[in-house]
């Protein structure tokens, strides 16, 4: 793939910040319509291509397993909606439960959903989804 140095720079920068426009200033690009250069650019098939190939490359040197990442957020999601005792002034347990971090679970959860594919339009239709917990894993209830 023959690609001019600022080329290359604009896809390096493209790839860290996903803004077309900026990418095109800081690899040294003076064109009028940055808007509309920017689409071109995008549309080029080389720059494409060395785009995919650039973020395969990055990913690759992760090292990161999907099933890791799902089964991180699984455990997040599951450590903070179990529940906890609520203490009185003295330590003493009231007899109510609260949740840890109903915020951390749900941003858990919604990473999970996109990093599954899901989306809300898919909800919003009525498809049914099961969550599923390192808790409940298992070949029966998938």
């Amino acid at each position: 793939m023959n690609l001019t140095q600022q080329q290359k720079v604009f896809i390096t920068e493209y790839i860290k910040t996903l803004d077309a426009e900026s990418s095109l200033k800081k690899a040294g690009y003076k064109q009028k319509n940055l808007k509309d250069f920017a689409n071109k650019m995008l549309s080029n098939k080389k720059i494409i291509e060395a785009i995919r190939v650039q973020l395969q490359n990055q990913i690759n040197s992760l090292m990161v397993h999907k099933g890791y990442v799902v089964q991180k957020l699984l455990q997040i999601a599951e450590f903070s909606l179990q529940e906890e005792d609520v203490l009185d002034k003295d330590g003493v347990p009231t007899g109510k439960k609260k949740l840890r971090d109903t915020s951390a679970a749900l941003k858990a959860l919604e990473s999970l959903c996109k990093y599954l594919g899901f989306n809300s339009k898919e909800v919003q239709e009525g498809f049914s989804t099961k969550i599923i917990t390192i808790s409940n894993l298992d070949d029966e209830k998938i």
